[in-house]
């Protein structure tokens, strides 16, 4: 079952993840799921 989130940034950290997105042709929420599975597995390498 999915789940949604919101998430609020400041408009510096917003620039860099709509910057991310043009680079890598992605949409924000694409960067943003890509940013946050990352950030888990920093936290918990064998998930």
């Amino acid at each position: 079952m999915e789940r949604s989130y919101s998430i609020t940034f400041d408009p510096d950290r917003a620039k860099r993840v709509e910057a991310l997105a043009r680079e890598y042709d992605l949409t924000t929420q694409e960067v943003l799921e890509q940013l946050v599975a990352v950030g888990l597995e920093e936290i918990d390498p064998e998930s």
